[in-house]
């Protein structure tokens, strides 16, 4: 008797609509693609057409012909412009976006002819996490993985937060902010007020931010399937084994992502491991001014996707990097520089500023490949914000960072960075130009030998990590074996 052909996993992705939220998903689908399963990635409508313009759209059909990119209508206040909402327009920005999912979710979960419920779905921890498990029920309880964007460190930390809050430690207004916190076990490190989350640095909406944040992601994800983090087993082990305790579920650490994909790619002659998934317009001109520049002798200077700076941030990081006397590279947004500006100088004015004093040390551009830039020879260190992608991708391209984060995880990650790995420095709550210049001095020269000697041990275990055999490897492989293992026989 001719046996049936075996059904093929379906596994819907539902990320929240952030660049950095959507691009280590977006890799997580992909290699399920290449595994053979149907991937269906929902995003919203906006930045479903901006993933559009920075794929190549022929080249990803004939690769990945299973993946299917869907949108459902924007109901986000400012679009992505976070950075420039109130206190409570961050929480109103939080509730819609949990308001738009559901109905699109719902609507892909509705039985039709011929069509098949998925396997699974893999969903944003933050806020998606919860819209997908308040929907599934309706279905017959899909199972549901939550997916953390951030590192283990900050996840255990978040579990916390409504402690904190009993405690009086937060919000952090008008408080001690070097005081010690106690009350989180297992971090592998002091921690100080100031490295807490960037939520608890808000004021009137703290408590309504972290009880969502609490709500809707950390109890939720406790009614997940499992979790899948992007982060690697060596680098975050205490933690990680706090959070397999604590939790009633598998743990599957995948990362460094990026690394996993581009481990496929290579192996497999894939000329995928070349594109980058992104919902900003990349400027591609800053690797020909990299192949002119010495080895190691860039600092290169990013602060993400959201960040805001205000005029005087601008030009103390401009000028500190001047005086350090050493070519920068360095990521400026067109669309919005500045979020408090403190005279009328337009973005254009304070560009141009910036570019005059700097014509023949660095270059300035709107967004870059990042893993293709920090992979750079020329680069040898990173002024970050310190979320965690461009920590990851730091780690793995061997890059020193100097951390200067502005909210949410990125506090934690920069503790990290500095107090726990030793493989860079935390600037956060500091801005002025003799800091700037010092620690750059330092990373690419004075202090460079001893940052080294912690980087490469981590660096290698993050290859080694992503390696056939590695822990991510192998964790990966459990994915996709526990999925298929979903289908009904």
């Amino acid at each position: 008797m001719e046996q049936p052909e075996p059904q093929v996993p379906q596994v819907v992705f539902l990320p929240c609509p952030f660049q950095g939220h959507i691009k280590p998903m977006f890799r997580l689908a992909e290699l399920l693609s290449h595994a053979n399963f149907r991937v269906t990635f929902l995003n919203t409508q906006r930045n479903h057409d901006l993933l559009l313009l920075s794929l190549d759209i022929p080249a990803f059909r004939r690769q990945c012909p299973n993946f299917q990119l869907l949108s459902y209508p924007d109901n986000v206040p400012l679009g992505l412009d976070q950075h420039r909402l109130s206190e409570q327009g961050f929480v109103d920005c939080l509730l819609s976006i949990k308001a738009a999912a559901k109905p699109a979710l719902s609507e892909l979960l509705e039985p039709k002819t011929g069509r098949r419920p998925p396997t699974c779905i893999i969903a944003d921890w933050l806020i998606m996490c919860s819209s997908a498990l308040d929907v599934t029920k309706e279905f017959g309880n899909i199972p549901v993985f939550a997916y953390q964007v951030g590192c283990a460190h900050y996840m255990w930390m978040d579990f916390h937060l409504l402690k904190l809050i009993e405690e009086g430690e937060v919000p952090l207004r008008d408080k001690d902010m070097d005081k010690p916190v106690t009350s989180i076990p297992g971090l592998g490190m002091s921690v100080r007020r100031r490295d807490l989350s960037g939520f608890c640095r808000l004021d009137a909406a703290c408590k309504q931010v972290i009880e969502i944040s609490t709500n809707y992601g950390s109890s939720a994800v406790s009614q997940a399937y499992g979790l899948i983090l992007n982060t690697f087993d060596k680098l975050e082990a205490p933690v990680i084994s706090k959070l397999s305790s604590f939790l009633p579920f598998k743990i599957y650490t995948t990362g460094p992502l990026h690394g996993l994909l581009n481990n496929y790619c290579i192996k497999n002659s894939n000329p995928l491991h070349s594109i980058n998934v992104t919902i900003c317009k990349e400027d591609t001109s800053c690797i020909t001014w990299l192949d002119a520049q010495p080895s190691g002798s860039v600092i290169f200077v990013s602060f993400g996707s959201l960040a805001s700076l205000s005029r005087s941030q601008i030009l103390e990081i401009g000028q500190g990097l001047l005086n350090s006397c050493r070519p920068f590279l360095w990521v400026i947004r067109p669309n919005p520089i500045v979020g408090q500006q403190e005279d009328d100088s337009s973005p254009g004015q304070i560009l141009m500023e910036l570019e005059n004093m700097s014509p023949e040390k660095g270059l300035i551009v709107s967004w870059v490949p990042q893993e293709m830039v920090l992979a750079h020879p020329a680069v040898g260190g990173f002024l970050t914000h310190s979320g965690w992608n461009s920590t990851l991708e730091s780690i793995y391209a061997r890059v020193p960072m100097i951390c200067w984060p502005t909210g949410a995880d990125q506090q934690v990650n920069s503790r990290c960075v500095s107090a726990l790995w030793r493989i860079g420095f935390d600037m956060k709550d500091t801005c002025d130009r003799s800091t700037v210049e010092k620690l750059v001095n330092d990373l690419m020269e004075d202090k460079r030998d001893s940052i080294m000697k912690s980087m490469d041990p981590i660096a290698r275990r993050a290859e080694e990590s992503v390696q056939e055999g590695g822990s991510s490897y192998c964790n990966l492989q459990r994915l996709i074996t526990d999925i298929r293992s979903l289908i009904p026989t």
